[in-house]
């Protein structure tokens, strides 16, 4: 069981008001608010923690560095990877899409090759792969949507071929909900003896992640979506293709020795950390692993499932709504649409009255055009949200809507 109540005296900004109205925050796919206690955490780092991890012998550089390796420790137990080896610091899900694509195609793809997303990602899941097609001559293909929201895993099995060399696919879609069938998926390419990457930027929080028992070869998410800080994030690389990668950016840390003859790489996580690290990034979202997992992974996606029953229930009680994506298995996000009121007029209205929601197309510009619309109004959950802050967004949509 969850204690919303308690747990919402956790999170300051929760206590604020926007326009003289209580704050009613449904964007959380976007960003998650931080417990005080990563707020805590982030300014005790600095006040007596502060010191460059690794390179130093002195008492604080050695304390940073111990932290942050916990942090890595921490990181690894929480999505169940194997060896600490496998896990990466990044800035976030972006970076480390980045950081795969560019290693991936530089060791494994050629022109005529194949990688297959899905028409549900979002960009952070497309551009990098077409910059790198570009780069190597390898395509593209596409996995359908259906118009429930759920993937054509038929039409999958169909595109993939000799030439496929990796699937690269979101766990949940940040604009339907939609919980992919993964484990599915990655059997179905494992098969074909391909390896499979997992976009879990809106998975993470929401659901319990073991990386293994998945059989995902890699695995990206974002602290600051998991109540973490800004500007840190994970990619899990299984360690046999890791190895065989080479680094995504030169620098300090990556290196093992340097000559203008040859310069010999560091070993595995370090060969993809070029540069000072986010140390307090990662203190701070170790913080934030402990403060989910003592509220338990199993009790928010419960709480979480109810919410968006909840919200769904709703919402289709309100003349010409008409709700974007229907999917068997979703997690907590809802977009919708209210008769041809414009995405963006229903969130500036809604802004009005202290309820946060986010408009446009979430970075998913070819599931929009899947759909044929511009755009959709998405409100998004987490555990500390409340059913009644849920009737408060049905009523001020409700207000915009007879304005309109």
């Amino acid at each position: 069981m969850i204690d919303v109540e308690k747990i919402r005296k956790d999170f300051p900004i929760l206590g604020r008001e926007v326009y003289g109205k209580p704050l009613v925050y449904f964007d959380n796919a976007a960003t998650t608010q931080k417990p005080q206690c990563v707020i805590d955490a982030i300014s005790e780092a600095y006040c007596n923690e502060n010191a460059n991890v690794h390179r130093g012998i002195h008492f604080l550089s050695q304390h940073a560095t111990d932290l942050m390796e916990s942090a890595r420790d921490k990181v690894r137990q929480f999505i169940g990877a194997g060896s600490t080896e496998e896990i990466i610091f990044t800035r976030g899900t972006t970076e480390s899409i980045n950081l795969l694509a560019s290693s991936f195609s530089s060791a494994f793809l050629k022109e005529g090759d194949e990688v297959i997303v899905s028409g549900m990602e979002h960009h952070s899941n497309i551009v990098p792969w077409q910059i790198q097609s570009e780069r190597y001559g390898f395509r593209i293909k596409v996995i359908p949507v259906l118009d429930n929201g759920e993937l054509d895993l038929e039409a999958f099995k169909a595109l993939v071929s000799d030439k496929t060399r990796l699937v690269s696919i979101t766990h949940v879609s940040n604009v339907l909900g939609t919980v992919n069938p993964v484990s599915e998926i990655i059997s179905e390419a494992h098969s074909h003896g391909i390896p499979v990457a997992v976009d879990g930027a809106q998975s993470v929080p929401h659901i319990k992640v073991n990386v293994q028992e998945l059989g995902a070869d890699f695995y990206a998410f974002s602290g600051h979506k998991i109540y973490g800080p800004t500007g840190i994030g994970v990619l899990y690389g299984r360690k046999e293709l890791l190895e065989q990668m080479p680094p995504y950016q030169g620098g300090g840390e990556m290196i093992k020795r340097v000559t203008f003859e040859k310069t010999t790489y560091n070993e595995l996580p370090y060969k993809f950390e070029a540069g000072t690290p986010d140390y307090v990034g990662s203190i701070a979202l170790a913080k934030a692993l402990d403060y989910v997992q003592g509220i338990g992974m199993d009790n928010i996606a419960t709480y979480e499932s109810e919410l968006c029953n909840y919200a769904i229930e709703r919402l289709n009680g309100i003349p010409d709504m008409r709700i974007i994506g229907n999917s068997r298995h979703r997690s907590a996000v809802v977009s919708f649409l209210v008769g041809k009121i414009y995405p963006s007029d229903m969130g500036t209205l809604l802004d009005r009255l202290g309820i946060a929601v986010r408009t446009g197309h979430h970075c998913a510009e070819p599931l929009m055009d899947r759909f044929g619309i511009p755009g959709t109004v998405r409100a998004s959950f987490s555990f500390y949200n409340t059913k009644t802050e849920i009737d408060t967004l049905v009523a001020g949509i409700e207000k915009v809507r007879k304005m309109f």
